[in-house]
């Protein structure tokens, strides 16, 4: 039970040093430390990543930075989708899941490693670039709803919602690039909205998981308390670390958790 506790702690302290995309750690945690299959950590990982989001959610909800009715749109799409990804995982044997995960989490590192980097945008290059499909309307405050913006968000969700399910993901590492990509809200408002999603999202996941009777409420329970406890206290600790080096950290470790899990698989 301790060590479900510190396994979720540690889980907790990486969420809140280098954002919602470190919950991507909670599934190989519990592979290693608490000698479960993939099919197994999942759900259980879904449910510490979804309560953690779901604090920053009512935060940004708070401040007014959520936009709420694409945070809704994107995540009925995940929610649709994340059943078929619980389907999936189910039926899937434990070594292609673990070589999938292991990838994804190298794309991850990969990404925390470029954001790590000094940026060499073009400003010019930046200036000719096309008007992303959703756009902020700065006099009402809203986005401009077209076409291909509902388009976009909706596929990033179905996407996020997907892995969610069959990883064991929040999709912080889906919804923020999305969200950067297709919008031109700003980073808080970014943020704000895809805990929003993730929480809703995950939190759908894990009544799909524990209707079908596959989450383990013995170890799920501790290792969230224990990702909440290391959430609130590793805020305090990344407002006195530069950010540069909490994305480089992340990525190294990221890449050294996914070699681990090649290793496992393969092994």
């Amino acid at each position: 039970m301790i060590i479900i506790l510190l396994l979720g702690l540690t889980v907790g302290v990486i969420l809140a040093l280098t954002g919602a995309g470190g919950g991507i750690l909670a599934v190989p945690l519990l592979v290693f430390g608490a000698g479960l299959s993939m099919a197994e950590a999942g759900p259980i990982a879904l449910m510490a990543v979804g309560l953690a989001a779901s604090l920053g959610a009512v935060m940004g909800l708070r401040n007014g930075t959520v936009r709420y009715k694409a945070a809704l749109l994107t995540a009925g799409a995940g929610i649709i989708c994340s059943p078929l990804g619980i389907w999936l995982a189910q039926r899937t044997p434990n070594r292609p899941l673990t070589l999938l995960f292991a990838l994804l989490l190298m794309y991850v590192a990969f990404r925390a490693f470029q954001k790590s980097l000094p940026s060499r945008a073009d400003c010019k290059a930046t200036s000719m670039r096309k008007p992303p499909p959703c756009v902020l309307d700065e006099n009402r405050g809203k986005l401009h709803w077209t076409a291909p913006c509902a388009w976009a968000l909706t596929v990033s969700g179905m996407v996020a919602g997907a892995l969610s399910g069959l990883l064991g993901v929040g999709g912080g590492f889906v919804m923020v690039p999305a969200l950067q990509r297709y919008t031109n809200l700003t980073t808080q408002s970014v943020l704000a909205t895809s805990l929003t999603v993730i929480a809703l999202v995950s939190i759908s996941g894990v009544v799909a998981s524990s209707a079908a009777g596959h989450l383990q409420w013995a170890i799920a329970v501790p290792f969230t308390l224990g990702a909440l406890l290391g959430m609130t206290g590793g805020r305090l600790l990344a407002a006195r670390l530069p950010e540069p080096y909490l994305q480089k950290g992340f990525a190294i470790l990221a890449a050294l958790v996914a070699l681990a899990l090649v290793v496992k698989a393969l092994g």
